[in-house]
């Protein structure tokens, strides 16, 4: 009785409905600024899914939610150890057994085109490609061929990998392209003198020049694929509190993390908040004709009008091209493993 008397003391009513209530506006809040949910309740029965970077954050999110759809999840990880511990974690959850790990580095256009033989070889369809790997505003470093990691994981990785599993995702068709990119594309640019970043290096800056890239990709990726039964979609996920936002201010700096934190938490998406949108995208049946659209919580929107600039997009794709060394050679090599 003693303990309901000191709750019921005055002096404490006004603090106790103040915290109340502080409480109630921010799970509101979360809640609010968690975005879309998706709400489809379509399945994807023995479809094959690839998810680059799935072993944890919004890929792992959305490996488990589509395993639970009943699809074939490829997991498209560099960590196999990681990547593993995912699988059995989905598979526990799930009971679906049809989830697998394939190691890929984007960063290593060896190792892209490693995976990519190797899917072209083994698997009798692609269905669905969701290019969710990514870096964010890393410290300056390059690729293993010398690419701004950013621009070289972010988007020249992500070009190689869906070029090469195009003729199995047309063999495939209707089939899927998904790339999560960022409303940090608005402040990015393509600047073709300097794609590596070697004049100039704003990590900040940087990150938006490839979700730009992003972007633009799938912009010339829809034309290039018009009448073959493969659509091309791009996204954004939302703020996300993931492992990708590591070099990030908010989590270098003390003061930051114990007096921003807290606000910052209300504001951000979960993993599987910022998933939805790339399931969304993944599984709705409406949206099989869908294709070169930009979508944010779960919903179509306009992307900034430096992501559908023709000649831009035509120019980095050449450029793309160039870069990874993409060939004639390539095209025919994976038609005579489609054939073989």
């Amino acid at each position: 009785m003693s303990f309901f008397r000191r709750i019921l003391n005055p002096n404490l009513v006004f603090p106790l409905s103040f915290l109340g209530t502080a409480v109630g506006v921010a799970l509101i809040s979360k809640d609010y600024f968690g975005g879309g949910e998706c709400l489809c309740k379509d399945r994807i029965e023995g479809k094959t899914v690839i998810i680059t970077g799935s072993n944890c954050g919004i890929g792992k999110e959305t490996a488990l939610e589509l395993a639970k759809r009943g699809g074939r999840i490829i997991l498209a990880c560099r960590n196999e150890a990681k990547a593993e511990k995912t699988r059995q974690e989905i598979v526990e959850e799930t009971g679906n057994q049809n989830v697998s790990v394939k190691l890929i580095d984007l960063g290593s256009l060896k190792s892209v085109r490693k995976f990519a033989q190797e899917i072209n070889s083994e698997e009798k369809t692609v269905d669905i490609l969701i290019n969710n790997a990514g870096v964010m505003r890393c410290p300056y470093e390059k690729t293993e061929d010398g690419f701004e990691r950013q621009f070289g994981v972010n988007h020249l990785g992500h070009f190689l990998l869906t070029n090469l599993l195009l003729d199995k995702l047309k063999n495939s068709e209707p089939s899927r392209i998904i790339t999560v990119s960022s409303i940090a594309h608005e402040r990015g640019e393509i600047e073709f003198d300097d794609l590596n970043c070697e004049k100039n290096y704003d990590k900040s800056f940087a990150y938006s020049d490839s979700k730009l890239a992003n972007v633009l990709f799938t912009h010339e990726l829809n034309k290039r694929l018009k009448d073959t039964g493969v659509t091309a979609n791009c996204l954004h996920p939302g703020i996300v509190k993931t492992f990708i936002g590591r070099h990030t201010g908010l989590h270098n700096s003390y003061f930051s993390m114990s007096v921003l934190g807290p606000i910052f938490w209300m504001f951000v998406k979960t993993p599987k908040q910022g998933a939805q949108t790339s399931i969304e995208c993944a599984i709705n049946k409406d949206l099989e004709h869908v294709s070169g659209k930009y979508f944010k919580d779960c919903k179509i929107i306009t992307c900034d009008p430096k992501g559908c600039d023709d000649e831009v997009a035509e120019k980095l794709w050449k450029a793309s091209e160039q870069m990874v060394g993409l060939t004639t050679t390539d095209i025919n090599e994976n038609i005579k493993q489609e054939t073989s």
